[in-house]
């Protein structure tokens, strides 16, 4: 295989990316700040701003009538999605932490989107179960425990509308995918990903965008 392309991501490269691409307005530098704050342990959970931009480039090409959130934390995806929606767009959250989404409530009213949010605190796959069966998601980003990446995956795809986008985070796991003797959350996201290989109704394709973020379109 050709690695000619291929660019190995230094420190020093990293900086020259952020400082050539847009960068997070007041409200986001506010909550990647809170968040660190607040939770120091899991804050490593939050997307980079990097993400949230390409996350919300995303979301005002699909122009999406209904999207959904499976993970929320905090709330910087979903307010960069949130602010990329076309008029009368609404997004769905999943989770299950009443005080990380606390603060994203916050920063979707400093934002002037929250309006546009429907957050339901509640096991996520109970949620997409409840959701009408017939295609009308037209995009669906995936950030949550990584053992139910599938479950959650075949409760998207059939709700899917042709050509919607399914995102899903963390699909290279600091690189551990790689090692076939991986075990737990990286074990995982290696059977996720041979799931969404086989499956013929979508073409993917894995992007090295932070922890890696497979995009998935899904076909008419």
């Amino acid at each position: 295989m050709d690695t000619s392309k291929n660019v190995r991501i230094t420190d020093e490269l990293y900086t020259y990316i952020l400082d050539h691409s847009t960068p997070p307005d007041p409200v986001q530098a506010e909550l990647i700040e809170r968040t660190h704050r607040s939770f120091a342990g899991p804050s490593g959970m939050q997307i980079p701003p990097e993400q949230g931009t390409f996350l919300s480039i995303l979301t005002a090409v699909v122009a999406p009538r209904f999207a959904v959130e499976v993970g929320t934390f905090t709330g910087y995806s979903s307010l960069a999605i949130a602010r990329a929606l076309p008029e009368g767009g609404k997004l769905l959250c999943c989770d299950v932490s009443e005080e990380w989404t606390s603060v994203a409530r916050e920063a979707w009213e400093k934002a002037g989107v929250a309006d546009r949010i429907d957050l339901r605190i509640a096991p996520a796959i109970e949620t997409l179960n409840a959701l009408p069966s017939h295609p009308h998601i037209d995009l669906a980003f995936v950030d949550a425990d990584k053992d139910g990446y599938i479950g959650y995956w075949e409760a998207l795809i059939p709700r899917m509308t042709p050509g919607g986008l399914v995102l899903a985070d963390n699909v290279l796991f600091s690189g551990q995918v790689v090692d076939p003797a991986a075990t737990g959350a990286p074990a995982a996201i290696r059977r996720f990903n041979e799931h969404v290989r086989k499956d013929p109704r979508v073409e993917a394709v894995i992007l090295p965008v932070a922890d890696g973020l497979t995009v998935a379109r899904v076909k008419g």
